[in-house]
C-alpha cells in the first residue's frame, strides 16, 4: 500500500515537472519566434524597463513608481524614504547636490534639465560616480566667474516641457546659466491621433496624486499591486531564469500599465484639461503645429527669464536611434522601432528655428554618426558601466562643453 502511494505520488510529481517543462519550452519557443533568436529569461526581464528605470529599482522588489514623490508644480520627484526611497535624492526631490536658496558666491551653477537623459547625463548616480557635463566644464573651461562649475542635476524621467521651464522659473535666482537637453519625450505628444496638449503630465503623476484618479482610485491601487507583484516574480531568483515566468509577469505589467489611463463621466478631470478637440487631433498636421508652437513657447520662455536675470542658457536637442548612427546587432535588439525617425527630426528642425529669434539651439542628432561601436542600452539612453562610466555620455558632454564654450565665450584651459 505505502509503495502504491509512492508510486502514486512520484507519478504526480513527474506529471507536474513535465507539463511545467511543457509550458516553459512552449514559452522559449513563442518567444523565440517573437526575437526571431533565442534569448535567455534574463536578458528578457532586462529589457523589459529601460535603464533608467531599471537602475533606479536594481537589486530590490520595489517598483519605479514607489521611487517617486507628488510635487506641486513639478508633478513628480523622487523621495529618500524607506523602504523604496533612492539614498543620493536632494531637498528638491532630483538628484545629488541641494538645490540653493540663494546663488553661491564661490561656484559657477549650471542648471541641466530635461527628461532621464538629461539626468543620466548630470549622473542620477551618487559620488564618485562620473558627472559627465560638471567634470568636462572643469576640465576644460575657465567659468565667467572664474569659480569651478558645478552642474546642478535638473532632469528626470518622462519629464518634458514645461516642467523644464517651472523648475527653472523656481530657481532663477539660484543659478549663473540654465542648459536643456530634451526633444525624445516631447515627442510622444506629437504622434498621430493625440488627443491631448503637449503639457498633458506623464502618467507617474496619476500614480502618485490618486486624487486626480477620482473615482477610477480603485483602478489605481489595483495597477499598483499587480505591478508590486510582477517585480517581486521578476526578483526571485528562480522564476527569473524562466521563459514562462516572463510571459506571466510580461502580461502582468500589461494589466498595471492598462490602469495608467483613466477615463471619467465627471465634468472637471485632469484628461478634460488637456484634452483636444477631434477635428485637431485628426488633422496630423494641425496637431503637429499645435504642439510645436507650444514646445517652441516653453522653450522661449526659458530664455525670456534667462535674459532678465542675466543668466546664460542653451538649448540642445537629444540624439536618437531612428536617425544619425549606424546601429550594431545589440543595439537594433533593444532600441524598439525607429518608426518615429521623420517626425522627430521634423520637430528638431522646428525647434532650431528659434534661432532666429537669438535662442542658442542645438542639434546632437549626428553625435554618433561616426561611431561604429554599441551605444545605445534601450530606446534612448547610453550604455552606462556599474560605476556608471559612459562613452556616450562622455561624447556628449564633451560636444556640449564645445557649443558651451563657444556660446557663451568660456575661456579654454591650456
Amino acid at each position: 500500500m505505502k509503495r502504491r502511494r509512492l508510486y502514486a505520488w512520484i507519478s504526480t510529481l513527474i506529471g507536474i515537472v513535465f507539463a511545467l517543462a511543457l509550458v516553459e519550452l512552449t514559452a522559449i519557443v513563442w518567444l523565440y519566434l517573437e526575437d526571431g533568436r533565442y534569448t535567455s529569461a534574463q536578458e528578457l526581464f532586462e529589457r523589459a524597463q529601460n535603464t533608467y528605470v531599471r537602475d533606479l529599482t536594481k537589486g530590490s522588489d520595489c517598483r519605479y513608481i514607489d521611487t517617486l514623490f507628488p510635487h506641486p508644480y513639478l508633478a513628480f520627484v523622487h523621495n529618500g524614504n524607506p523602504p523604496c526611497g533612492i539614498v543620493n535624492i536632494n531637498n528638491i526631490g532630483l538628484f545629488n547636490d541641494n538645490f540653493p536658496a540663494v546663488k553661491p558666491a564661490d561656484r559657477y551653477v549650471v542648471l541641466l534639465t530635461g527628461g532621464s537623459v538629461a539626468s543620466q547625463l548630470g549622473q542620477n548616480w551618487a559620488r564618485p560616480a562620473p558627472h559627465y557635463l560638471e567634470e568636462e566644464l572643469n576640465k576644460h573651461y575657465v567659468s565667467p566667474n572664474g569659480k569651478p562649475f558645478l552642474v546642478l542635476n535638473g532632469g528626470d524621467g518622462a519629464w518634458k516641457e514645461p516642467q523644464q521651464l517651472i523648475l527653472f522659473s523656481m530657481y532663477a535666482t539660484s543659478v549663473d546659466a540654465v542648459v536643456t537637453l530634451d526633444g525624445y519625450n516631447e515627442y510622444y505628444d506629437f504622434r498621430p491621433n493625440t488627443d491631448h496638449r503637449l503639457e498633458a503630465p506623464a502618467s507617474n503623476f496619476l500614480q502618485v496624486n490618486p486624487f486626480a484618479a477620482d473615482e477610477n482610485f480603485g483602478d489605481a491601487a489595483v495597477g499598483w499591486v499587480i505591478g508590486r507583484l510582477a517585480s517581486i516574480l521578476a526578483n526571485n531568483a528562480i522564476l527569473g531564469h524562466s521563459h514562462a515566468a516572463y510571459m506571466v509577469i510580461r502580461g502582468i505589467e500589461r494589466v498595471a500599465k492598462s490602469k495608467d489611463r483613466f477615463s471619467s463621466n465627471k465634468r472637471t478631470t485632469l484628461q478634460g484639461f488637456f484634452a483636444l478637440p477631434e477635428d485637431l487631433y485628426r488633422d496630423p498636421d494641425k496637431l503637429f503645429a499645435l504642439q510645436l508652437s507650444l514646445y517652441q513657447k516653453y522653450t522661449r520662455g526659458i530664455d525670456v527669464i534667462a535674459r532678465d536675470n542675466n543668466i546664460k542658457s542653451a538649448y540642445f536637442l537629444q540624439p536618437v536611434p531612428a536617425w544619425g548612427k549606424t546601429l550594431t546587432e545589440e543595439e537594433k535588439k533593444v532600441v524598439g522601432t525607429l518608426a518615429y525617425g521623420e517626425i522627430y527630426r521634423r520637430i528638431v528642425a522646428g525647434m532650431l528655428a528659434l534661432r532666429e529669434r537669438g535662442l542658442a539651439v542645438y542639434d546632437l542628432g549626428d553625435l554618433l554618426k561616426d561611431e561604429k561601436g554599441t551605444f545605445y542600452a534601450d530606446d534612448i539612453h547610453f550604455v552606462r558601466t556599474t560605476d556608471g562610466e559612459s562613452p556616450g555620455y562622455r561624447l556628449m558632454a564633451a560636444r556640449m562643453g564645445q557649443l558651451l564654450g563657444e556660446t557663451w565665450n568660456l575661456q579654454r584651459k591650456p
